[in-house]
């Protein structure tokens, strides 16, 4: 059975449907909410039959899972970006710029976002393996970057590169979380609540 409904005015070369589904979801995510997202939504937005989104997903709880998943990778470059790779040194300005990664992924990637560290699609049954490898490994990569610091004149010979790495992620998820939530909705309060958290993290790692 074809992929591409008679009507639909889109092109699809073999292998990409997939993504081309993932990238719709994650919007329909964004202008309706989970409550918006369904199956035969998604395929009337793609222009595909009504059959084809099960080809790739079994069902919506694969769907979220498979969002969720891609919303770790693109997490994963934004706090770690290409051109910073192979470098591990470590300054005031770089924890800044940490800090503002994060928070402006969560911010801007919000239908990734809650479905990445969402209660509802984690203590659910039916998660992919493959989600929580992502997940996982988002945050060993993520540790990876503190242990590499370990060691350096800068940094205290104290630093437990593991509890860093909780309680610093953890602070800045609730941030981004208060935000998400409209409890800090004005740019100024959150600019500074970066800064403020930047400055708070530099002085637990320095000698």
């Amino acid at each position: 059975m074809s992929e591409k409904s008679p009507s639909s005015k889109k092109n699809y070369h073999h292998g990409n449907l997939r993504k081309t589904l993932l990238d719709e979801a994650a919007i329909l995510l964004r202008e309706q909410g989970e409550a918006g997202l369904s199956m035969r939504k998604l395929a009337d937005r793609v222009g595909v039959s009504r059959t084809a989104p099960y080809h790739h997903f079994k069902d919506k709880r694969e769907l979220l899972c498979a969002i969720a998943e891609e919303g770790f990778r693109q997490f994963r470059l934004a706090i770690h970006p290409p051109e910073l790779a192979g470098s591990f040194s470590i300054d005031q300005q770089r924890i800044r710029q940490l800090v503002k990664d994060y928070v402006d992924f969560a911010i801007g990637h919000s239908e990734y976002y809650d479905l990445m560290f969402g209660s509802h699609l984690w203590k659910t049954e039916g998660l992919t393996e493959t989600l929580k490898e992502e997940a996982y490994g988002a945050f060993r990569s993520y540790l990876d970057g503190f242990s590499a610091w370990q060691g350096q004149p800068a940094v205290t010979a104290d630093l437990d590169p593991l509890r860093f790495a909780q309680v610093s992620w953890g602070t800045l998820h609730g941030m981004s979380r208060l935000l998400l939530d409209g409890i800090y909705v004005d740019d100024k309060a959150r600019e500074a609540m970066c800064e403020a958290t930047a400055q708070m993290f530099w002085r637990a790692l320095r000698a």
